[in-house]
């Protein structure tokens, strides 16, 4: 079997291609992301890149069908990531979260591919303040990332893919260690504020719900879904993946932080307005099309492997939230304000 992975040097992507790499030693791996974080390593081992067996370095906005030629399952990764970026970028963010996915799904089932896997989100839900989401639930995206997955599961429904099954994963928000790890999400933020500062500081008033999802069992679901039978959801599945039990409140996850850290404690910023991006999801088809792939990992092991992980890279840095190491919309301007990217997002060297 022969696996592409898209925006495989991302945050998600190593845990992936490590889970992948176990489960499937005879696959052959492929690799193909921008490059924008690749110094973004946070480990001390080997890069993740040496699991694979093939790495390309190239934007998921220019794949042809005969560079997927003999390729059996897609694992689409590759996205504008988050709403600060989003928010800043909302054009590109359309541009390779909607129409480079299309584009890309088109470009697969054309070159026979059998599987299409797409990262979704459970963000599509937006604000949901009566009971937990469910796939047949109305979706109230607030955000330019939110829209762009909403508008792909769209047009993957729409388009005519022959024999190639699309999985649509709506991940609940993702937390936990990775060899590319991000801090611009809400309990790796928290875990990196109580490590350096022994503050953990709420920017909201810790009422909004979430749920959270460890990489290591997002990687889990990505491997059902690229070896699930059609019959199994039918050919186009649109499915939340995550688990019941990890819908969280803020402020619960900045007290289980400061509960597992000695002296932390936790700010919360009580007058702020309220966070509109509220909603628990119900993971429960999920559970009965993926029973073997369900989440493994609590609130608490992924809060223990963020605190392993930081301390194993001596992380230290109190002022990250403004530093580009680990922090995607950071990264982005410090290449835009060199000159090294346009404002597409494109390498700009490519443009010369």
């Amino acid at each position: 079997m022969r696996i592409l992975i898209t925006g495989n040097m991302g945050y998600v992507g190593p845990a992936v291609v490590s889970h992948l790499r176990e489960h499937h030693r005879d696959a052959e791996l492929i690799g193909l992301d921008l490059g924008l974080f690749a110094s973004a390593v946070t480990t001390t081992g080997a890069a993740p890149e040496t699991r694979l067996d093939m790495q390309h370095f190239g934007d998921v906005r220019a794949v042809t069908a005969e560079d997927l030629r003999g390729v059996d399952a897609v694992v689409h990764l590759a996205a504008i990531s988050n709403d600060p970026i989003g928010n800043r970028f909302a054009e590109v963010t359309d541009a390779i979260n909607r129409g480079a996915s299309l584009r890309l799904a088109g470009c697969a089932a054309a070159a026979g591919v059998k599987r299409f896997v797409f990262a979704s989100s459970c963000s599509v839900y937006g604000a949901a303040d009566s009971g937990a989401r469910r796939e047949t639930d109305a979706v109230g995206p607030l955000t330019a990332y939110a829209r762009s997955k909403v508008a792909t599961e769209e047009g993957l429904a729409q388009m005519d893919l022959g024999a190639m099954s699309t999985t649509c994963l709506r991940f609940a928000t993702a937390c936990g260690f990775s060899d590319r790890l991000r801090l611009d999400l809400v309990l790796n933020d928290f875990v990196a504020c109580a490590l350096t500062s022994r503050q953990i500081t709420v920017l909201s008033d810790g009422t909004p719900w979430r749920p959270l999802i460890d990489v290591a069992d997002m990687a889990r679901a990505i491997d059902w879904a690229v070896t699930r039978d059609p019959a199994q959801g039918g050919a186009k599945l649109v499915v939340n993946a995550g688990s019941d039990a990890r819908n969280h409140q803020v402020r619960e996850l900045a007290e289980a932080v400061a509960g597992a850290i000695d002296g932390a404690e936790v700010s919360i910023n009580t007058a702020a307005p309220p966070d509109r991006r509220s909603y628990r999801v119900d993971f429960g088809l999920f559970r009965a099309l993926a029973p073997a792939h369900q989440p493994q990992v609590g609130l608490a092991q992924s809060i223990a492997g963020l605190i392993a992980g930081l301390r194993g890279i001596a992380f230290d840095d109190a002022g990250f939230r403004t530093s580009p190491r680990m922090i995607r919309l950071h990264a982005i301007s410090q290449l835009l304000d060199a000159g090294a990217l346009t404002p597409e997002l494109r390498w700009a060297w490519r443009a010369a």
